[in-house]
Order: structure tokens, then C-alpha cells, then sequence
């Protein structure tokens, strides 16, 4: 079965989101500016992404809710291979372990490899975080479990969740000032329960509000809910913080966000508005206020 370029996602491997493509084993980027233009039409059905780089056997069709966007033999292969998996024990390279905000009591703890950079952290759609020691897997993999304990803070936020508290974000120095305050709690357990083995790394606080574009730009009204087939967004890019794209669309439609977990597996067919609006969206939509599901045309 012949298939043209699917979308394969955001990844942030700078200070930038970039849209990934692929077409069997064929691999693609697309570079992505605030301010410029993003439309298509969604295609026929959705399929999955495949596992470790690797084309899905079986061209499974996957539903379009999901944010995996893989099938079950798929997501199994990609989930026994990561690091949250814990069977990668031997491994020798140096993990960082992170403390990062993602709005005001919105915390986690997390461990990344230390080559990596701030990746992870952009790719999560942290809107600040800092460092808090380095070592090597397990010894990691150990301090980020006793820090979630003692610092009471869960080990996955839903998107959905922070998507709510993105459009309300207090100032710069208090967002710092949380980070500081979590670090010097989380530092002071060295040597009591967090490993000797893990080095603690001095306090230095990234912000992303600025190159996430959340400092300048409108709050987020709602969501996109799925793609279907024919379906359409298009809009104005004002914003992006981890998959999620913010696209103004005009017309009194606001800022609509476009996880862009939900159009990896769909082929996309470019898309221009008719008239002089910013944008269209012609999806089922879901209100990030708290007002429930909407329609999907405005």
C-alpha cells in the first residue's frame, strides 16, 4: 500500500518546533515560525507510526483520538525500549534528573539523558525548570522516585491539564521563585534516601514562556479534539509549548490549540482559508475553559 508524507510530529531539538514528516523510511522536517501560516486537510484514514524508527508491519488504521497514534503491537515495541521501561539497567550513559513547572503547583520530576539538553523539557511544554543532579541511570531513576514522594509531585501531568493553567501563568520572578524554592527542598535530600552516586547540580532556572511565545500572545480557548477525514485547520501560529501548537484562527474563533500527537499517522494535503479570515476549522473542537465539548466549524 502506497502512502504520501505523514506527519510525524513536533520535536524541539532547538529553540524551535519543527514539524516532523515521513513517507516509509523517508524522513523530513518542516521548520515552524510564529506569525506564519499553517493549513491542511486531513486524508482518508489514519495510520500507525510505526515503533524505533521501524514502518508498522501491519499498516494498522489507528483512532483518531488517540495520542500514540500507534497500534497495540507498535506501542508495546516503543514502550519496552524506553527508559521509563527500566530495562535498560546497564546502561552507561549520564542521565540528568529535572525538576520542571508547568504552572503555579503544576510540578514534576523527571530524569533525561544528559545529551539530550533541554529537549525533553521543550518537548514536555515546561515553562520553566531547572537541573537537579546528574549520574549515572539507576541512581537517577532511584533520586526521581524519592524526590516524587518527598516533594509530593506526580509522575505524569495530562496535557489536558496543563493546556488549562497555560493561559494564566503568573509573572517571571514567581515562576522562578517557585522553581528556586522546590530545588532547595529537593537538594536538601542528598545523602537521605537521594543516592550519593547522583552529583546535585546548582540551581539555574530556564524559562521557556519567551520562545514558547506564551508572553505575547492570546490565551487558548480550545482544543482540538481529533482529525477526521476531510477535516481542516488552519491558522496563524502565535504559540507552541511541547506538541501543542496555538493557532489564532479569526472570525471569533480565538486560539485554538492543535496537539500535534493527534495528526502523526494522517497523510496531510495543504490547505489555504478562502477569504481574508486568519484561519478555518472544520474538526470536533473541546473547550479548555471548562464548557465541555463544542462543534467544530466556526
Amino acid at each position: 500500500m502506497a502512502f504520501g508524507w505523514r506527519c510525524a510530529g513536533v520535536a524541539w531539538p532547538g529553540h524551535g518546533p519543527q514539524l516532523g514528516w515521513s513517507r516509509g523510511a523517508e524522513r523530513r522536517v518542516s521548520l515552524l515560525a510564529y506569525g506564519g501560516r499553517l493549513g491542511f486537510r486531513a486524508v482518508g484514514e489514519r495510520h500507525c507510526v510505526g515503533a524505533r524508527g521501524n514502518v508498522c508491519p501491519l499498516g494498522a488504521v489507528v483512532a483518531g483520538r488517540s495520542t500514540g497514534g500507534r497500534c497495540p503491537e507498535c506501542a508495546r515495541l516503543d514502550r519496552a525500549h524506553s527508559v521509563a521501561a527500566d530495562t535498560m539497567v546497564d546502561d552507561p550513559r549520564t542521565y540528568r534528573v529535572y525538576l520542571a513547572w508547568f504552572g503555579p503547583g503544576l510540578v514534576k520530576v523527571g530524569i533525561t539523558r544528559e545529551e539530550r539538553g533541554g529537549a525533553r523539557l521543550r518537548e514536555q511544554g515546561a515553562v520553566a525548570y531547572t537541573w537537579l543532579g546528574r549520574g549515572p541511570l539507576m541512581a537517577a531513576r532511584r533520586t526521581e522516585e524519592v524526590l516524587r514522594a518527598a516533594l509530593g509531585v506526580p509522575d505524569r501531568i495530562p496535557y489536558a491539564r496543563k493546556r488549562t493553567v497555560r493561559g494564566r501563568l503568573p509573572g517571571r520572578q514567581e515562576r522562578f521563585d517557585e522553581v528556586v524554592e522546590l530545588y532547595g527542598r529537593a537538594v536538601a535530600l542528598h545523602g537521605r534516601g537521594w543516592p550519593e552516586s547522583l552529583e546535585p547540580v546548582p540551581v539555574e532556572v530556564v524559562d521557556h514562556a519567551g520562545i514558547f511565545g506564551l508572553d505575547r500572545s492570546d490565551a487558548a480557548t480550545r482544543s482540538v479534539g481529533e482529525l477526521v477525514d476531510g477535516g481542516v485547520v488552519a491558522g496563524r501560529l502565535v504559540a507552541a509549548a511541547g506538541p501543542d501548537l496555538h493557532l489564532a484562527v479569526g472570525g471569533g474563533g480565538g486560539v485554538v490549540v492543535l496537539d500535534t500527537r493527534l495528526i502523526t499517522g494522517w497523510e496531510l494535503e495543504a490547505f489555504q482559508p478562502v477569504g481574508e479570515g486568519e484561519g478555518e476549522v472544520r474538526v470536533p473542537l473541546i473547550d479548555i475553559t471548562g464548557g465541555g465539548v463544542q462543534g467544530g466549524l466556526f
